[in-house]
């Protein structure tokens, strides 16, 4: 129902990280995450092989997902659902070994003799599954089972479960090549319809529907106001900004060439960071043109955009985004 498509939160990242200046205080940290959201996706990647073994009449697949949660964004790798369960699927995508501390309710990787922390993967399965829980309520589903696995999906990796509620934790965690195993072994425990065919479409064009860019809470994360993220059209060929219009082209100073449709990265990152919805004037201010004609002209040629209202009322807003 949703495919795998690049997630929301990494285009943010990757907007950012062309967009924040290179002294700006949290940029470090953009650039770490991107890294760790890079590898992420490369593990859920890799995760499709085995998914794609699962009947299809029998299970609803809806991958990244982003479900506002008041200042925070609730993040599902990957949603199963069935008539008998819903499954949530974190995926972890990291070498060396990986230790899941159950009594300090703590996550560390040790890789090249280097220990380092991070946020516990269960901690946050089971946050997500209270949300959705809360979603389905409020939008009158019935209470199907929501479930979660944790799923390493680098096959080189090891991990060891330690603590008096390590027993508890075992059924949570596995490799990628043991995840249709434990999907059978889920399948047998519950067998009870609990959600029809059409309650499972409801709810999935539901959840694509409250799907959102989580611009908002990168930002808060990080503390970045919209007024620090650099406007401009990039130079395809060499990231230089801002280029200028010139010859009915975008010309770069600093390489010479020219491009006729370098703006249109430019709103791409405009609708990641900004809005989703641009007027003739915050395109003018975004790009650095001076024309409202060639902006006009410039917005009305973009097949994936719509207009409403009219003058100086007029946004544009992007039929299918990203």
């Amino acid at each position: 129902m949703k495919e795998r498509n690049i997630p929301l939160v990494m285009l943010v990242l990757e907007a950012l990280s062309r967009r924040l200046p290179l002294n700006y205080p949290k940029y470090q940290q953009v650039l770490e995450e991107l890294g760790r959201r890079q590898a992420g996706y490369k593990g859920e990647v890799s995760l499709d092989y085995f998914l794609r073994l699962l009947p299809m009449d029998k299970y609803t697949i809806l991958h990244d997902l982003n479900l506002p949660d008041g200042d925070y964004n609730c993040q599902i790798d990957t949603l199963l659902l069935t008539e008998e369960f819903a499954l949530i699927i974190e995926v972890k995508n990291m070498a060396g070994r990986l230790i899941f501390d159950t009594e300090n309710e703590q996550f560390m990787q040790v890789n090249n003799e280097k220990e380092k922390g991070y946020p516990y993967p269960i901690a946050q399965a089971e946050r997500h599954r209270e949300h959705l829980e809360k979603l389905m309520a409020e939008y009158k589903f019935p209470a199907v089972t929501i479930l979660y696995l944790v799923v390493i999906s680098n096959g080189y990796s090891s991990y060891v479960i330690t603590g008096k509620n390590s027993h508890k934790v075992k059924a949570l965690v596995c490799k990628a090549d043991v995840l249709l195993k434990r999907i059978s072994s889920i399948q047998n425990q519950y067998s009870k319809p609990i959600l029809n065919a059409k309650e499972i479409r409801k709810l999935s064009r539901l959840l694509i529907k409250l799907n959102t860019i989580p611009t908002n809470y990168i930002f808060k994360k990080y503390q970045i106001n919209k007024t620090d993220v650099l406007t401009g059209v990039f130079c395809p060929t060499c990231n230089h900004v801002p280029l200028i219009r010139m010859k009915k082209k975008w010309y770069c100073t600093s390489c010479n060439i020219y491009s006729k449709d370098a703006h249109v990265t430019a709103l791409k990152d405009y609708f990641l960071l900004i809005d989703l919805k641009i007027t003739n004037q915050q395109f003018r201010v975004f790009v650095h043109l001076d024309s409202i004609d060639t902006a006009g002209r410039m917005l009305r040629s973009e097949n994936n955009l719509k207009a409403n209202g009219t003058k100086k009322m007029r946004v544009y807003i992007p039929v299918n985004f990203p």
